[in-house]
C-alpha cells in the first residue's frame, strides 16, 4: 500500500525557522506595546519628537546607500559582461554566432551606442550580412532584428536599405526599419515614413513610423 513520502529534513528546518521568526516578531510587537504603555508622557513625547525622526533619517540614509551600492555593483557587472562579449565577438568568425553576440551586446547596452563605438562598424557589417541573407518568411525575425540594430549603431550607409525595408512583406520588419530610421533621424526617409504612418495596414508600423517622423522633426 502506497504512503505519502515524509517531508524532507530541509522542509522541516525551513518551517521551524519561519515559525521562530513569526514568534519573535509577535514577542517584539507585544513587548514594544507594553513598554510604550508603561512610559511616562514626557518620555513618550521625547521619543516621538527626537528619537523617531533620527530613526527615520538613519533608515532613509541606509536605504539610499544600499540603492547606490547596488547600482555600482550592477554597473561593474555590466562593464565586465560587456568586455567579455566584446572579446568573444572579436574572436568569433561564424556569421550567425557573431550576430548572436552582437545582439547580446546591443541588449546589454540597453540599445545605446555608447561604449560600443570601437566595434560599431564590425557590428553593422554583421547586421547587414544577416539582413541580406535572411530571406523568406521564416527568416523575417532576423531581418527585423538586424534592421533595428542598424539604427542602434548609427550606420547611415544602410538608410537606403532600411527605406526599402519599409515595403517588406512582414510588418515586424517594416516596424523595425521605421524604428532604425527614427534612431538615426534619417531626414531623407521622412517622406516615406509619413506615408507609412498613414497608409500601412499594421498599427505597430504606423506607430513606429509616426515616432520616427517626430524624432526627425
Amino acid at each position: 500500500m502506497a504512503t505519502d513520502a515524509p517531508p524532507s529534513h530541509l522542509d522541516n528546518q525551513r518551517g521551524q525557522a519561519n515559525l521562530t521568526v513569526a514568534l519573535a516578531l509577535v514577542i517584539l510587537l507585544v513587548g514594544g506595546i507594553w513598554i510604550w504603555n508603561h512610559l511616562d508622557f514626557d518620555t513618550q513625547d521625547f521619543i516621538v519628537d527626537e528619537v523617531v525622526p533620527i530613526l527615520f533619517l538613519a533608515l532613509a540614509l541606509t536605504l539610499i546607500t544600499w540603492v547606490n551600492v547596488r547600482k555600482v555593483k550592477r554597473a561593474k557587472h555590466k562593464t565586465k559582461r560587456r568586455a567579455l562579449l566584446l572579446q568573444k565577438f572579436a574572436g568569433e568568425k561564424a556569421p550567425r554566432k557573431r550576430f548572436d553576440l552582437a545582439s547580446q551586446l546591443i541588449e546589454l547596452n540597453e540599445y545605446r551606442l555608447e561604449g560600443l563605438e570601437s566595434v560599431a562598424e564590425d557590428m553593422a557589417e554583421v547586421f547587414l550580412y544577416t539582413f541580406k541573407r535572411s530571406l523568406g518568411d521564416k527568416q523575417h525575425r532576423y531581418r527585423g532584428m538586424a534592421a533595428s540594430y542598424l539604427g542602434v549603431v548609427q550606420h547611415r550607409e544602410s538608410i537606403p536599405l532600411l527605406m526599402k525595408a519599409l515595403e517588406d512583406d512582414h510588418a515586424y520588419v517594416r516596424s523595425s526599419a521605421a524604428l532604425a530610421l527614427g534612431r538615426m533621424r534619417a531626414t531623407e526617409a521622412k517622406a516615406k515614413l509619413e506615408y507609412t504612418m498613414k497608409e500601412d495596414w499594421d498599427q505597430t508600423v504606423r506607430s513606429r513610423s509616426r515616432e520616427a517622423v517626430e524624432r526627425i522633426g
